[in-house]
């Protein structure tokens, strides 16, 4: 498929940490599929002063679906960001992405990290839905969780970012629960994969989920839904990713650009698919400014935030 190749987790060990790569053998546990190892690795260090973690909390009981929510201890009106996980849209657990809601929240950010059903159990509008009803049950309950419903930011990393840029440029998912993507603070995507029709024979769970003629695969691109009504955006991306080419996040930002919207493209030299994510965990911070930059974006969106600054849109 242009520009994606199976955006699950593969280590690159060149800018790792020594404390990584003594956890994971340079990445051997990940190829021999030890994802929950890798993540409890990554949580161990996780921020916890001063964070509130409430878990499990079920938001779909009709499909046993649950979220996580990580929020600064007496939090009154802080922003609020929904998390969507990558892993080929096949696998992934909200759980493994503890360190990222609790970085988050060390910095004053609500974040809820839902779960969503996975290819082949669902195919594409199934994990849509479960996404748009957890961002509707976050709107519905933004106050009990410290956080305002009008400063709702989606995020999503990988998979994870497709499904949350499609929330936040198709209507029609976040329709069926009364909001529409305008109701959004803010999409944030770190190597999302925006722009990838058609897509190629030979990846079969992605022409299962998605359709195999291009008009069904247009549904699921992000950059097809580009029309001028779209929350502003924050795209992070890799120059050295080889799971999800950058040329996703450039095509998105510059639909975004012709439609004069509000868009900001950071490309980071030398980062991984990887690399990118892992470098909101405490041990790996210096591998990118992702932390930085996606609270820089948060904090200059928010409704009431101080001074009205606009963020620069790179090429």
């Amino acid at each position: 498929m242009k520009g994606h190749r199976n955006p699950g987790f593969r280590l690159s060990t060149r800018r790792t940490s020594g404390l990584l790569l003594s956890l994971m053998l340079g990445g051997v546990l990940l190829l021999s599929g030890c994802h929950g190892s890798l993540f409890a690795a990554l949580n161990t260090t996780d921020e916890h002063k001063g964070i509130v973690v409430e878990r499990h909390v079920v938001f779909d009981a009709q499909h046993h679906l649950a979220l996580d929510i990580y929020r600064p201890a007496h939090a009154q009106h802080a922003p609020i960001v929904v998390f969507f996980y990558g892993g080929d849209w096949t696998h992934g657990k909200r759980q493994w992405y503890r360190f990222t809601g609790t970085a988050l929240a060390a910095r004053g950010v609500t974040v809820v990290i839902p779960d969503y059903r996975k290819y082949p159990t669902v195919k594409m509008d199934g994990f849509m839905h479960d996404a748009a009803r957890a961002v509707a049950w976050t709107h519905e309950h933004a106050t009990q969780i410290g956080g305002d419903p009008q400063d709702i930011f989606v995020m999503g990393h990988s998979a994870g970012g497709q499904i949350a840029a499609l929330l936040a440029t198709d209507p029609v998912w976040l329709q069926a629960y009364g909001m529409q993507p305008r109701d959004l603070a803010g999409f944030i995507g770190l190597a999302g994969v925006y722009d990838f029709v058609p897509i190629a024979a030979k990846e079969k769970d992605m022409l299962g989920m998605f359709g195999k003629t291009p008009a069904e695969q247009q549904r699921a691109q992000p950059v097809s839904f580009v029309h001028g009504a779209e929350s502003p955006m924050l795209l992070l991306h890799g120059t050295a990713d080889h799971e999800v080419d950058p040329s996703n996040s450039k095509s998105l930002a510059h639909a975004m650009q012709a439609q004069h919207e509000d868009v900001t493209l950071k490309l980071y030299p030398g980062v991984g698919h990887s690399d990118l994510l892992f470098s909101m965990s405490r041990p790996l911070r210096g591998q990118a400014p992702t932390l930085d930059d996606v609270l820089t974006f948060i904090h200059s969106h928010e409704m009431g935030a101080a001074g009205d600054e606009s963020p620069d849109p790179s090429p």
